[in-house]
C-alpha cells in the first residue's frame, strides 16, 4: 500500500506595518445643524463718552451760574475780598503767576507730582504700580489700572495743595500755636494752586496722551467740573459765610431753572408749576 507524501502547512505571511495602507472608512451620513450667531451692535466707548460729555454740560452750567453768584454775593455783602484769607490765597497765586512767565518753570517738580498723582489714585483703587520714571523730558508709571479717574487725575487733583493743608494739620494737631499762621497756610495754597492751575492750562494744548486716550472734549468736560468742585469746596470752607445747606438750595434752585427752561423748549409743563 503506498504512502500518501504529506506536505508541510505552508508558513502564515507576515504584513509589513509600515508599508500597510489603511483604508478609511467610508463617511457616515450624520444630521448637522446650522447654527446663525448674531453678533451684538455695540456702541464704540468713545461715542459713550462724547454722549456723556454732552450731558454733563448742562451741570457744568448750573455749578458755575452757583459758584460765581456765591463768589459775588460772599465779596460784595460779606466783603469777602477784603479778608486776610482771600487776599494771602491771592497773593501767593498772583507771585506763582509772575514766577511762571518770568523764571524757569520747573519741570522736574510738575513731572513727578503728575506721575505721583497718578499712582495715588491707582493706589486708592486697590492697583499695583510697577514702574515709576520721572525726568525733564517726562515721566509715566506702569499699572494695572488706567481709568478716566487715573488719567486725568492731575488735572483736577492739586497734589501740592493737599500736601499744604495735610502739612498745616498735622502741624496745628501738635502745635496748636500754628492756628495764628493760618494766613501763610492759605498763602502757600495760592501758590500752589496758582502752580496747579498754570501748569495744567499748558499743558492741555500739547496732545496729553491722558486726554486722547478718553477722548479731548469728554477730558476737558470731566477736568472743568472737577475743578470747580474743588473751587466750591475752597469757597465754603474759606468763607463762614456761604453755609452748606444754603449753597445746596442755590445750586439745586438752578437746577430746577434749568429744567425748567429745558422742558419749555420741548413744550412739557413740568411737574412743579
Amino acid at each position: 500500500m503506498a504512502r500518501r507524501k504529506r506536505t508541510p502547512p505552508a508558513a502564515p505571511r507576515r504584513s509589513n506595518l509600515s508599508s500597510r495602507r489603511e483604508v478609511p472608512d467610508p463617511p457616515r451620513a450624520t444630521l448637522s445643524r446650522q447654527v446663525f450667531v448674531t453678533e451684538a451692535w455695540m456702541i464704540p466707548t468713545r461715542w459713550l463718552k462724547w454722549i456723556s460729555a454732552v450731558s454733563l454740560l448742562p451741570i457744568c452750567w448750573v455749578a458755575s451760574k452757583t459758584f460765581f453768584e456765591e463768589f459775588s454775593r460772599a465779596g460784595l455783602r460779606h466783603h469777602f475780598w477784603a479778608t486776610d484769607e482771600f487776599r494771602y490765597f491771592a497773593g501767593g497765586a498772583l507771585a506763582w503767576t509772575v514766577a511762571f512767565f518770568v523764571f524757569p518753570r520747573p519741570l522736574v517738580v510738575y513731572v513727578f507730582g503728575h506721575e505721583l498723582t497718578h499712582a495715588l489714585w491707582v493706589w486708592m483703587q486697590g492697583g499695583v504700580v510697577s514702574d515709576f520714571k520721572v525726568g525733564r523730558e517726562g515721566g509715566y508709571i506702569i499699572a494695572d489700572r488706567r481709568d478716566f479717574v487715573v488719567s486725568l487725575a492731575p488735572y483736577f487733583f492739586p497734589l501740592y495743595s493737599i500736601a499744604v493743608i495735610g502739612i498745616y494739620a498735622a502741624l496745628a494737631w501738635y502745635y496748636p500755636e500754628a492756628w495764628h499762621y493760618r494766613h501763610w497756610m492759605f498763602a502757600a495754597l495760592g501758590l500752589t494752586w496758582g502752580f496747579h492751575l498754570s501748569f495744567t492750562c499748558w499743558m492741555i494744548p500739547k496732545q496729553q496722551t491722558d486726554l486722547l486716550l478718553h477722548g479731548t472734549f469728554f477730558s476737558l468736560v470731566v477736568i472743568y467740573l472737577a475743578n470747580l468742585l474743588v473751587l466750591t469746596v475752597g469757597l465754603i470752607v474759606a468763607c463762614p459765610q456761604v453755609h452748606w445747606d444754603h449753597y445746596g438750595r442755590e445750586l439745586m434752585g438752578n437746577a430746577a431753572d434749568v429744567v425748567t427752561w429745558g422742558c419749555h423748549q420741548f413744550g412739557v409743563q413740568p411737574w412743579w408749576l
